[in-house]
């Protein structure tokens, strides 16, 4: 006990103890760093924390290892959790791990404050340890004037230094956890056998002893989120709390107080936070914040932004301009002042002119215009679908340009999928605007300060949870973008990457050609659309045969005989059948060969290499395809490629076929493994040679070549997008360039491109006008995850809780699920984003009773946040098929295909009985493979024993489980070819009519719209406009007439409008008044002029029809006066049918 004496500490009691050695400095010396920095502090005290926790697992028998070792797993036990006893003090450690974390991985600095309250956790954590385990424990209090002082004061250039130091070694100590489970499970059991301690056998420690404070453990949770904001949370010139308000409406003399008054540079405030509990919908504090601000309002002559926040969800709310939404988290200083400063400058970008050096084309002004009206209405999410080839990037630019001049955006994000496109955009953009800040942060060197900012999806997502600005602070806080340019949206997108959305609070444009109308209605609804109505359209078709501004296809579909029925072997020659028996025979055992009888067309050009059909496409391409020079070479060519040894097989038969030009690069693979290809698609943009590029998936999309002439589709395609993508490469047009090709012969200038698909694509799209619904991409953990919580909720069915076996199984599941959520990182954004979940599942009491919304949470919001690392990926996959097996068996499911996979791999197995690891499991291997009935029925006992046994062998067969490539050369006649058959290039998009019909309901004030409603005669500008809006804004001429044949504009237009009652009236009341009607003459009369008012006119002939001719034929009603009502009938259609002089 003498070391105590001479330490003034919180910890110092520690020192004298034998069994709190493994921890007891440690914790002493976090104290000690408060002195040096806070910063220093909070990741001392990770480290003391983390090492007193495995102390604990040492000491307590009762206590078991979780599957993984990392600190959030440990805390998160559920043998730790019960030893513990208080949900209290378990929030409490996720304070501790949160301020470590964020200290050791950004450059986010922790207060005194902070730092102070983090001892105190740990100053209570420690006290339970003595508490349950101590010999001489005693009641102590965290007194912060124990904290040591260091008298000495450090330069701020020491305390970083410091401060690095310290990070580094903790960054060794973390790189160094290489170790599996059980050399930590050794250690631990050498620790057991030292210590001398017992739980000591008292009650759980009552709250009164835990010293915590909810309210304070809520409020610093709050400060952490703002310090991640880049705020100082602990200077009164950013952040006040409890700031008090006066003068609130509708309570006079009332005061309140603001939870967090954030300030300005200039000290006024920016925004205020109302905080609710974690349980409470933040949205539950919008009235009294809106108060709040309002007091603020008249005392400083503005209102400030709002926040609400319950620890879990964000809302903002600009109050003067709409309701409140849901962001990623607070805002920076910076971004509110940002957004404070465009309330007072931002003008309406109606009014901004387009950039037409950029972006000049009537469609393209037209694109803008729409979707800034959009904006105006409120609607902070477009898509502009214009067809390939038509400036989609040059009007994401021209609309960047009008927003910002507009002082509603500053700061822009542009997306894409793939690198190449990235680079392009970038490089379009500087080209436009050369005065903008640009930035690619795919590129090792970028500058994240800049203006726009150029990424992919996937480097995006890491760059939120690591970007760091000049400053310091975060780079991409919340409210950083005020525009999200999305490059070719689809749905896929926003299913995968929704994390960047849900983050960034900022308008979304989306660009695309080929958005799907019935299948991905998931898009429309992303950018507030109505189904099918996307903000603009410009449609190839119009591009094509009305503006010229993009050259039309001529599609040559050709079926070689393999491509279309596969390969039979009785339909070979004898020659190719001798060949087919070398290339696809195997050895029978006994002494034979066994070929195949047939091979499926699905496999050719994936597995089998028929050097045949290759040399037909290639010669096919070289003899008829659109030719330069001349008619001497062939035109730039994409080949489309089903796979890499694909393509570099059909380069390999293009040497063989023509020597000379293939040793001249004249053709090249362009693929994702090959080091150079950008340097080649980029060859093959401004140089003459390559002539032929072969593509796997990098030459689909945003890769403009106008001198493109020919495209080979030599793979199947099923996704419409990718479709009309690949159709893309060739649309552009390309003056000058001197081309001979079979329908016109020689001539200069583009006039179309030919694409020659040997693969049916053309036929599939025909017969399916709409994609099939995409299967959702999940990773291998999600998998997992998700079927090992179905399982469990299935079990806690009463048709098996009676069975101990599996109740004991349902634990382990449960353990390692809650293993998996309590292991989340919370510095990343998607755990962030989902912290409601994440900390809903990781109290271990929510598994008792999953209910079927706990398993839809779990499955579609935490299964995509896991990650099975460190094991043996062939293990996981059987044990995802295993799974699947499972929950399709507690379902009542036959699940033919997994028993089928899982009999293969027995079979396989059983082939490599020499390995010793796999003869030891011979019994059970055989039993699966051997005995087509032993999975059916199986218990899920069994089932997982089965899983058990095999999980580990499957490695043994991996090498086996890629299918053989077979390399061949069969003649492959051509059977069926056709060129130039029509195909519909329209895409299905709103009906005609039903545009109209939401046009007019939207513009009902136009004053075109009026004058047909209320019958007055339009003028000549009435009709221009009238016929410009339908056809061409709404749809084409021929649309029109489709739709309504040939009445004229104004009847069709004021048939839906209808016209007005006392319009209707005036309009006949002449007639009616010249001529004395009789009972039955009155009668008719009222019918017409309802007819008229609904239907908004009558055509002269009509009358001789229903609805006119009963009880009576009209002309038998009116005789002599039926001249007089054609004529006023007329004269009221007249006003809708022509100008007036």
């Amino acid at each position: 006990m003498g070391l105590e004496g001479h330490i003034m500490s919180n910890f110092s009691f520690l020192l004298g103890q034998d069994d709190y050695e493994q921890f007891a400095i440690p914790c002493v010396e976090a104290e000690k760093a408060f002195s040096i920095s806070p910063t220093m502090c909070a990741m001392a005290t990770r480290k003391a924390f983390e090492l007193a926790v495995k102390w604990v697992y040492a000491a307590d028998r009762s206590i078991q290892m979780p599957y993984r070792d990392n600190l959030q797993s440990l805390i998160h036990e559920p043998t730790f959790e019960r030893a513990i006893g208080n949900q209290k003090m378990l929030d409490s450690f996720q304070y501790i791990v949160k301020a470590g974390n964020i200290t050791v991985h950004g450059k986010t600095r922790i207060s005194p404050k902070d730092a102070m309250f983090d001892l105190k956790l740990l100053f209570v954590f420690i006290q339970w340890i003595d508490y349950s385990y101590g010999k001489w424990y005693e009641k102590r209090v965290f007194d912060p004037k124990q904290v040591p002082c260091v008298q000495q004061a450090l330069s701020r250039k020491e305390v970083q230094a410091k401060e690095d130091a310290a990070k580094q070694e903790l960054a060794k100590e973390l790189s160094a956890k290489t170790e599996r489970i059980q050399e930590l499970e050794r250690q631990l059991e050498e620790s057991r056998a030292a210590l001398s301690v017992q739980k000591a056998p008292r009650p759980p420690m009552p709250d009164s002893e835990m010293d915590i404070s909810e309210y304070e453990t809520r409020q610093r949770f709050i400060d952490l989120d703002l310090r991640l904001a880049g705020w100082d949370v602990d200077s009164e010139a950013e952040v006040v709390k409890e700031r008090k308000v006066t003068g609130m409406e509708d309570h006079e003399g009332q005061v309140g107080y603001v939870d967090y008054y954030l300030k300005g540079r200039d000290g006024k405030p920016l925004a205020i936070i109302e905080a609710k509990r974690t349980s409470y919908d933040p949205k539950k504090g919008l009235e009294q914040s809106r108060q709040y601000a309002k007091c603020l309002e008249r005392e400083f002559g503005y209102r400030p932004l709002i926040f609400l926040s319950n620890g879990y969800a964000t809302e903002f709310v600009d109050d003067e301009n709409g309701p409140s939404r849901p962001v990623g988290g607070v805002f920076s200083q910076d971004d509110l002042q940002r957004i404070m400063n465009r309330r007072r400058e931002a003008i309406d970008p109606r009014t901004v002119p387009v950039n037409e050096k950029v972006a000049g084309r009537y469609y393209q002004i037209e694109a803008i215009k729409a979707f800034c009206d959009n904006l105006w209405k409120g609607k902070r999410r477009g898509l502009l679908v214009m067809a390939t080839g038509t400036g989609k990037t040059r009007v994401s630019a021209a609309l960047t340009d009008v927003l910002m001049r507009a002082r509603l955006v500053k700061n822009v994000l542009f997306l894409a999928d793939r690198v190449e496109l990235v680079k392009q955009a970038k490089s379009a953009y500087g080209e436009y605007y050369p005065d903008w800040s640009l930035c690619n942060l795919c590129d090792n060197k970028h500058d994240v300060d800049a203006r726009v900012v150029f990424s992919t999806y996937q480097t995006m997502i890491g760059a939120i949870d690591t970007e760091t600005a000049s400053d310091g602070k975060p780079a991409f806080s919340p409210g950083h973008f005020d525009l999200i340019i999305v490059d070719e949206a689809h749905r896929s997108i926003f299913k995968k990457y929704k994390d960047i959305f849900d983050h960034f609070d900022a308008l979304v444009v989306g660009l695309t050609a080929t958005p799907r109308d019935e299948v991905d209605r998931n898009t429309y609804d992303f950018f507030q659309a109505e189904h099918g109505v996307p903000t603009y359209l410009y449609e190839y078709k119009t591009a094509v045969e009305r503006d010229h501004y993009l050259v039309p296809f001529y599609n040559i579909e050709a079926k070689t005989k393999f491509t279309d029925e596969g390969i039979t072997y009785d339909d070979l020659s004898e020659e190719d059948k001798e060949r087919y028996e070398d290339d696809f025979g195997e050895d029978d055992g006994e002494g034979g060969v066994e070929v195949p009888d047939h091979i499926d067309a699905d496999a050719l050009n994936r597995f089998v290499m028929n050097a045949g059909t290759v040399d037909a496409v290639l010669q096919d391409l070289m003899e008829h395809g659109i030719k330069t020079m001349g008619g001497e070479q062939i035109g730039k060519t994409i080949i489309f490629a089903q796979s890499q040894k694909h393509a570099r097989f059909i380069v390999e038969r293009f040497g063989a076929l023509y020597p000379k030009l293939a040793r001249g690069g004249f053709i090249k693979v362009v693929v994702h493994s090959e080091d150079y290809s950008h340097a080649i698609i980029q060859d093959f943009k401004r140089k003459t040679i390559p002539v032929i590029t072969v593509s796997v998936d990098m030459m689909d999309t945003g890769v403009d070549v106008p001198e493109v002439v020919n495209l080979v589709f030599f793979k199947k395609v099923r996704s419409r997008i990718k479709f009309w993508q690949m159709i893309g490469r060739g649309t552009r047009l390309c003056e000058g360039l001197d081309c001979v090709d079979g329908i016109d012969g020689e001539y200069v200038d583009k006039k179309r491109f030919y694409i020659f698909d040997y693969c049916g694509n053309f036929e599939f799209f025909r017969e399916q006008k709409n994609d099939a619904d995409e299967k959702p991409v999940t990773s291998l953990s999600e998998r997992i995850f998700s079927r090992k919580t179905e399982l469990v909720h299935a079990l806690q069915s009463s048709e098996f809780t009676s069975d101990e076996n599996l109740m004991a199984w349902r634990d382990e599941l449960v353990n390692d699920i809650h293993g998996q959520v309590a292991s989340l990182d919370e510095s990343k954004v998607s755990v962030r984003l989902r912290r409601e979940y994440v900390e809903k599942y990781r109290n271990i009491k929510t598994f008792e009773h999953l209910s079927d919304i706990d398993v839809h949470d779990l499955t579609g919001e935490v299964a995509p946040l896991t990650h099975y690392d460190g094991e043996d990926e062939y293990a996981l996959r059987f044990d995802a098929l295993m799974y699947g097996l499972m929950v399709a068996s507690v379902r009542g499911r036959t699940a033919a295909r997994h028993k089928t996979k899982i009999r293969a791999i027995a079979t396989r197995l059983k082939e490599r009985m020499t390995i010793p690891q796999v003869k030891e499991r011979e019994t059970e291997i055989k039993l699966v493979a051997d005995n087509p009935d032993y999975l059916d029925g199986a218990s899920l006992e069994k089932l997982e024993r089965i899983r058990m046994t095999l999980r580990d062998l499957i490695r043994f067969i991996a090498d086996s489980t890629a299918r053989k490539m077979v390399i061949t050369d069969l003649k492959d006649p051509v059977i069926d070819r056709s060129e130039g058959r029509e195909f519909d290039t329209a895409e299905h998009y709103e009906d005609y009519k039903q545009k109209l019909n939401r046009y007019i309901n939207e513009h009902s004030n136009d004053e075109v719209l009026r004058k047909l409603h209320y019958n007055e005669p339009l003028s000549g500008k009435d009709f221009s406009n009238l016929e410009n809006i339908m056809i061409h804004e709404l749809g084409s001429r021929e649309e029109y007439q489709k739709a309504f044949g040939d009445v004229p504009l104004g009847l069709s237009v004021r048939r839906i409008i209808k016209l007005d009652h006392q319009a209707t009236m005036k309009a006949f009341g002449e007639f009616i008044n010249n001529h004395s009607l009789s009972p039955a003459q009155n009668a008719l009369m009222n019918r017409i002029i309802d007819y008229v008012e609904q239907n908004g006119y009558v055509q002269p002939e009509d009358l001789a029809r229903p609805p006119f001719d009963r009880p009576k034929p009209l002309f038998l009603v009116f005789g002599k006066e039926l001249m007089d009502l054609k004529v006023c009938i007329e004269r009221l259609n007249a006003n809708a049918m022509a100008p007036i002089a």
